[in-house]
């Protein structure tokens, strides 16, 4: 291995990324380009490869879960020239787009789109894995230790970059119950989280009886796939829910305003502990299944019924599965338990789809040495502020951004693709303390609270002191 020849070395940049999801892109995007006395000198390390958006979840007609308007860029910046219709026009689709009359593209097109963006992208670095994030008080700057891989993944050259502020948006991961850890690792029983759904899907289908667990958008698009390629009257698949109904997303124009900067920004100014209570409650806003979905699995169900007999499905509501294991080799056995009738039972199957979600990356890791100087809740989470950045000792005079890695502090429009580039601009307004991006003031009809809430800096413990960096 070798040091990366980089000018990196010297040459201080004002922003570096940590990671290339829709997040961090949209905020390079942004960047580019950006209207300050001098040219914004940032920089985006990814460690994969190359840009790819779930792409285990891009099934044939799947649609994205928000207009085609979430893109990267158009709600803080409609005329850039990375917005989705300016990608349409260079690839003269512009007037099959407007026939279609579709504000939902697939996810597949939005896939698409990202990869166009980051092929003419500048100061984009892929096979770039950030190893270390340092804080050096001599140079007041972040150091940042990267590797660079090879086509195999395989390390190899070194190299460090310097940066005045840094954005992490490294994303989320798929999460895995713990009992079923040893099955996903298992050669001869196909269990799979529906991140890895399409990367398995024939493997799948080759068995007797498949079992589909969880109740969010993923789980009923991969049932209904799963339904809609099995032979009709032999499609013997289970779908288990833990909610207590195979609930459709809240989509009404006013429940939608909770993915507003209104509602980010009264949730934030709320008491940590009722932000905490209230996120568990709201899991109907962006877990529940789309509508149109709900409609396309009972329409198949119908259609199968239509000369007699019942298609051998089984959905079943209100179930745990406590616990999961091998039998006989190549089957697995659920034990499961209802919980308003609390009783128990056991399901033996030869597959299993894990729709059960993902969680947020620690950022324990990658910000291992700058945890003298981040500032925690009483949960030992760390503490954001209301312009998405680590709340930090004041020794260091830079500036950590996080994307998607705020959901207790911002609520349930953190991972959502919808706030995107305002949460992007509102960065790039702090980072260069001008106004690039100009905001609304009021972005929703409904008013959250009797009383207008300010900017929210937490107060709890005798080490936190309100930041004015970079302003």
């Amino acid at each position: 291995m070798t040091d990366l020849p980089t000018p990196d070395t010297d040459q201080p940049h004002d922003l570096i990324g940590i990671g290339i999801g829709p997040f961090n892109l949209s905020l390079a995007a942004l960047a580019h380009g950006v209207p300050t006395e001098r040219p914004l000198t940032a920089a985006f390390y990814e460690q994969r490869p190359a840009f790819h958006w779930h792409p285990g979840l891009l099934i044939d007609g799947a649609s994205l879960q928000v207009p085609f308007l979430a893109d990267l860029v158009t709600l803080a910046d409609p005329a850039s020239p990375w917005t989705f219709l300016n990608y349409l026009r260079t690839r003269d689709r512009l007037f099959p787009f407007y026939f279609a009359e579709r504000f939902h593209i697939q996810r597949a097109e939005y896939d698409a789109y990202c990869r166009w963006v980051t092929d003419q992208l500048p100061g984009l670095h892929f096979s770039h894995q950030v190893d270390a994030v340092r804080w050096n008080n001599q140079r007041e700057l972040f150091e940042i230790d990267f590797t660079q891989l090879d086509s195999e993944g395989e390390a190899e050259a070194l190299g460090r970059a310097h940066t005045r502020n840094i954005a992490l948006g490294i994303g989320t991961e798929p999460y895995v119950p713990a009992f079923f850890k040893p099955l996903t690792e298992a050669e001869n029983a196909p269990v799979i989280h529906s991140a890895d759904y399409l990367h398995h899907r024939q493997e799948i289908l080759q068995a007797p009886h498949i079992t589909v667990i969880g109740s969010g958008q993923s789980g009923a698009e991969i049932f209904l796939d799963l339904l809609r390629a099995r032979p009709q009257g032999h499609e013997n698949l289970h779908w288990l829910a833990r909610t207590q109904a195979f609930a459709p997303m809240e989509y009404s124009k006013l429940g939608l305003e909770h993915f507003t900067p209104d509602y980010s920004r009264y949730f934030h100014a709320l008491p940590e502990a009722v932000r905490d209570e209230l996120v568990p409650h709201q899991w109907q806003l962006h877990k529940g299944i789309d509508a149109d979905t709900i409609a396309a699995i009972h329409d198949e169900l119908y259609r199968r019924t239509l000369h007699g007999g019942w298609p051998d499905t089984t959905l079943t509501p209100g179930v745990s599965v406590r616990t999961a294991g091998r039998v006989a080799n190549t089957r697995i056995e659920l034990h499961l338990e209802h919980t308003q009738q609390n009783t128990r039972t056991r399901l033996t199957t030869d597959a299993v789809v894990l729709a059960t979600g993902y969680r947020e990356r620690s950022l324990d890791r990658i910000l291992t040495g700058l945890d003298p100087y981040m500032r925690r809740d009483a949960s030992e989470r760390p503490r954001i502020d209301d312009r998405f950045r680590l709340v930090l000792d004041p020794t260091v005079t830079g500036n950590v951004y996080v994307q998607n890695a705020e959901r207790h502090t911002h609520g349930v429009g953190a991972p959502d693709l919808g706030l995107a580039a305002w949460r992007s601009a509102t960065i790039l307004n702090d980072l260069t303390g001008t106004n690039p991006y100009p905001l609304p003031e009021r972005t929703a009809f409904t008013t959250f609270g009797l009383t207008p809430q300010g900017p929210h800096i937490p107060t709890q413990g005798p080490d936190l002191i309100p930041l004015a960096r970079n302003n």
